[in-house]
């Protein structure tokens, strides 16, 4: 989930990190407040999850509080990214010398966190990273020992920062790194991190986001911020075949049945976990098929919870079949994962045979799983049938994917 950027600037202070004065205005009159508290020039920037705030009008500059209200109210009516503000920002225009950037990311290839930081801040670091990749410096860190002001200022001196801008810099960017660590982040960064003209630096805007699943880990932080239960942060607001997916999912502890997003086909997925669902998706795509739905079902569910999935998705307007694919697996059992699928067809009055597409599902007790499917007639596959395969099978099963040979017959017939 995503924090705007006054609950980034919270967590930023939080561990000690210099922010400069500021605060959240509703309206135009405490827009002007708070200007009137700060005491010189402020920046207005509207509050919304959406980048580009600058290019669209979202960042003003004023030199009185009067002005401040002006530019308030105006960016306060004003849509961003389909998104209207949660509010505005106004923020001390500090005399700056000099901008930098440093930020935390997820790798998801090294799987580990990686520390950036580069002397070009103010501008996107993918832009920098593009056109002047030796001014972005990074290094991995560990997930399970401390991390070391060392490991910062090695990061920092390799472009050649060094004195006292070194000294300051560094406590700054570990602490970064260990806000990412405490607060299970998958992104952290300030951006720009600005050297006032004293020699000091602060904070003038920050960027957090935050593990969906670390939202009870995380409830104290997000009850600080003032961060509703139902508040989803995502690009947009979940439908009600979404929702139904996270009530499914909560229905007892035991494994996952996650991560549910409607799309608008016939073909209807229970399939896990993770990058294989992933992997799933896109080869029912790359076979011609329509997703009704992307989810991840794993680590053992319940039949109830199997059950609750599949039927909700076997519901959903325009479903055909349902397809159930999991690379092999071992701490899912292959016979419940069967007995809820077949439970809900069964429950909502349908032919197990004729609703479930292929059932591909291989590892922990797939013999018992394979002697379920059986009974019912449920084209299943064992791990002797690729992925790709599986998915392709699917999308046969209900038409769908490249014409066959009498079918493109038929059609030129029908053409002549």
């Amino acid at each position: 989930m995503r924090f705007f950027e006054y609950e980034s600037r919270v967590v930023t202070a939080k561990v000690g990190i210099p922010v400069t004065r500021h605060g959240l205005a509703k309206t135009a009159d405490e827009a002007r407040r708070i200007a009137e508290q700060i005491g010189g020039p402020v920046v207005i920037k509207s509050q919304v999850l959406s980048g580009g705030r600058m290019k669209a009008g979202g960042v003003k500059f004023a030199d009185t509080p009067d002005e401040a209200a002006r530019h308030a109210d105006q960016i306060l009516d004003l849509e961003i990214g389909g998104h209207m503000p949660r509010g505005v920002l106004v923020d001390d225009r500090a005399p700056l010398r000099r901008e930098y950037y440093a930020g935390v990311v997820w790798d998801g290839i090294r799987k580990l966190p990686v520390m950036l930081f580069s002397d070009m801040g103010g501008i996107d670091i993918e832009e920098v990273a593009q056109t002047h990749p030796d001014r972005v410096v990074r290094v991995h860190f560990s997930t399970l020992r401390p991390v070391s002001d060392w490991q910062a200022k090695q990061l920092i001196t390799s472009l050649g920062i060094s004195g006292s801008a070194l000294n300051r810099l560094t406590p700054i960017v570990a602490r970064l790194a260990r806000l990412f660590l405490a607060y299970d982040m998958t992104l952290a960064e300030i951006n720009p991190l600005g050297e006032l003209q004293d020699g000091s630096f602060v904070a003038l805007d920050a960027h957090m986001e935050m593990e969906n699943e670390a939202r009870r880990r995380q409830h104290a932080l997000l009850h600080e911020l003032g961060v509703g239960d139902e508040e989803t942060r995502l690009a947009r607001e979940p439908t009600a075949f979404e929702l139904a997916g996270e009530q499914v999912d909560a229905q007892d502890h035991r494994g996952v049945a996650g991560n549910v997003t409607e799309f608008d086909g016939d073909l209807g997925l229970v399939i896990g976990a993770g990058g294989g669902s992933l992997t799933l998706f896109d080869a029912v795509r790359a076979h011609g098929g329509r997703p009704a739905n992307y989810c991840e079902i794993g680590g053992n569910p319940s039949v109830r919870k199997a059950c609750g999935l599949a039927k909700l998705v076997l519901e959903k307007p325009g479903v055909d079949k349902i397809a159930v694919m999991m690379s092999i697996v071992s701490n899912t059992r292959v016979d419940i994962v069967a007995r809820g699928v077949i439970k809900a067809c069964l429950e909502l009055g349908y032919d197990p045979a004729e609703k479930i597409a292929i059932f591909r599902i291989p590892g922990a007790w797939e013999d018992e799983g394979f002697k379920i499917l059986r009974r019912y007639g449920v084209q299943y596959a064992d791990r002797t049938v690729s992925l790709h395969e599986a998915a392709r099978r699917a999308v046969e099963s209900i038409g769908q994917g490249p014409m066959r040979s009498s079918e493109a017959a038929t059609a030129d017939g029908a053409a002549a």
